[in-house]
């Protein structure tokens, strides 16, 4: 099982935040990235849950501060790129958006859009080898950077574009919550799932 990341790993931007109404009213508080500074990936995902405040330590970025340390979603997403290869000191994990949305909605393109300066300095700062992105709203705001867009997202999962924003290659992934529905309509089991992310990374060249 992945370790837990420490409280030192969170990486806050701001000491506080309130670009976006809704979110500052909705949230417990920002879930940050969080993991080395050095990583070689960037693991995006889309926003925090509300999260689960009688789990242990895994009770999700809303409560935590930290950006996947859910039971579910984030525990999930540290095991398959820990099976891939890339263990707990190879990524760094953030959010496209960083505070929890009311009901667990979808976050807006004006969310997505004022989070999206934190992101880029999480990207720079770190450097990585591999930006990996974890869904449909992840995936769309990281391409939004060069102007590009989605069709399907389902059709790009695993297959790479390179952000000349970034300067480095960008791969989706599904998201960790929705990956076993949608594994099978892709044609893999999880074995076959960590040995594609595990190639498609590796065959990476910024």
């Amino acid at each position: 099982m992945s370790p837990f990341p420490d409280d030192d790993s969170r990486n806050a931007l701001a000491e506080d935040c309130r670009r976006c109404p809704a979110l500052t009213e909705s949230r417990t508080c920002i879930s940050w990235g969080n993991g080395p500074l050095d990583a070689d990936l960037v693991v995006v995902g889309e926003a925090p849950a509300e999260g689960d405040p009688d789990a242990d330590r895994w009770r999700g970025g809303n409560l935590t501060g930290m950006a996947y340390t859910s039971r579910a979603s984030g525990r999930k997403i540290r095991s398959l790129l820990a099976d891939a290869g890339f263990d707990h000191d190879d990524c760094y994990f953030t959010n496209a958006v960083k505070c929890h949305p009311p009901e667990n909605r979808d976050p807006t393109d004006d969310e997505l859009a004022n989070c999206r300066p934190y992101l880029i300095e999480e990207i720079e700062t770190v450097g990585p080898r591999v930006v990996v992105t974890t869904g449909n709203h992840a995936t769309r705001t990281v391409l939004a950077l060069d102007g590009d867009s989605l069709d399907g997202f389902l059709d790009d999962v695993l297959e790479p574009r390179y952000s000349d924003t970034l300067g480095v290659p960008v791969v989706p992934l599904l998201h960790p919550s929705y990956q076993e529905v949608w594994l099978a309509r892709l044609g893999y089991d999880r074995a076959e799932y960590v040995d594609a992310i595990r190639e498609t990374v590796a065959g990476c060249h910024p």
